[in-house]
């Protein structure tokens, strides 16, 4: 076997042999589960999450995800919490503790601690029988058949087992709470994914003065220096009550320059659309990019319930306020 071989065999097995861990996990999902989220929803100050080593970026990351979907948590370092940390810990917060063995000497220190405080604790762990395992109120069984290293010894399946376990706790936690997309942009305020859920189109678009109007009797000649000077590709055309007639966009003017030529004597409503899209003030930046999209429009009109535009809002400003491309939270 070549050496490209061996590395692309390698890679599958891994792939196989944590998915089988990750497969095993379900069938776990079960009563002692549903004790876990019931004891971590009662919970009325914070989830400690406390790992070493590898149990310990694996906890970091279920940190996170629970302040990310509406469990307020903090990482504790076992080591650090041995010398002063511990601090941190009130008697109404609850402890998860992650560990493939359930032995580590420091997590097993500060056992006799969170008992002492009453604190409730959740035991992700690889070891059923050990001393963790035995102490927890809790104890969820996150073992697994083997490590995808080869001599069985690099936590690799163990930790994703464990990482899957905490998961699945945050989100029955966020599902038990009926934790809202709203709620949920509300810790995500920058890229992509708060914008989506926060941003609204009255933050983005022209309004006052710098909306392109023009009345429909006026000549179009005229619409055309208005749409030249306001620079968004189009102008509203207005009634006397200052109410929404129609708009004019370039591709209007293109459409009408194909009937005729001469334009001197033909009115801003000759070329305008009479039905345009249009939407709401505090409509949802996203679904306002979503609606251009689908209709492969690049401006829309905002009209207040009186029927008055009140902005015009362009695609390129919603594509510069960062509504397309992935999410970095």
């Amino acid at each position: 076997m070549t050496d490209i071989e061996q590395a692309i065999e390698a890679g599958k097995r891994t792939v196989r042999i944590e998915a089988r861990a990750v497969a095993q996990m379900e069938q776990r999902i079960n009563g002692e589960f549903a004790r876990a989220v019931d004891l971590l929803e009662g919970c009325t100050g914070r989830v400690i999450i406390t790992g070493v080593g590898k149990s310990g970026i694996i906890a970091r990351k279920v940190v996170a995800t629970m302040n990310s979907t509406g469990t307020p948590s903090v990482f504790l370092h076992p080591s650090d919490a041995a010398h002063g940390d511990l601090g941190i810990l009130r008697d109404d917060d609850a402890v998860i503790c992650i560990s493939k063995s359930g032995t580590t000497a420091e997590v097993s220190t500060l056992l006799p601690v969170f008992k002492r405080l009453g604190v409730p604790i959740v035991a992700l762990v690889g070891n059923m029988t050990s001393p963790l395992a035995r102490e927890a109120t809790v104890t969820l069984d996150a073992s697994v058949d083997e490590e995808a290293c080869p001599h069985d010894l690099a936590p690799t399946s163990s930790t994703t087992a464990a990482l899957v376990l905490g998961d699945a706790l945050a989100i029955a936690l966020l599902e038990r709470r009926q934790f809202t997309e709203e709620e949920f942009a509300r810790y995500h305020p920058g890229g992509t994914l708060g914008k989506r859920l926060l941003l609204k189109v009255d933050e983005l678009m022209v309004a006052g003065s710098s909306i392109p109007r023009v009345k429909g009797t006026v000549p179009l000649a005229d619409a055309i220096m208005e749409m030249t000077t306001k620079r968004l590709g189009c102008t509203c055309v207005v009634r006397d009550d200052g109410t929404l007639e129609g708009i004019i966009t370039d591709g209007d003017l293109r459409r009408l320059l194909h009937r005729t030529r001469d334009i001197s004597a033909v009115p801003a409503s000759a070329a305008m659309t009479r039905t345009p899209k249009i939407i709401r003030p505090g409509t949802l930046a996203a679904a306002v990019l979503e609606e251009m999209e689908r209709y492969s429009i690049t401006q829309m009109i905002v009209v207040g319930h009186d029927g008055v535009p009140v902005g015009v809002i362009h695609l390129h400003d919603l594509v510069k306020a960062g509504l397309r491309g992935e999410d970095a939270a």
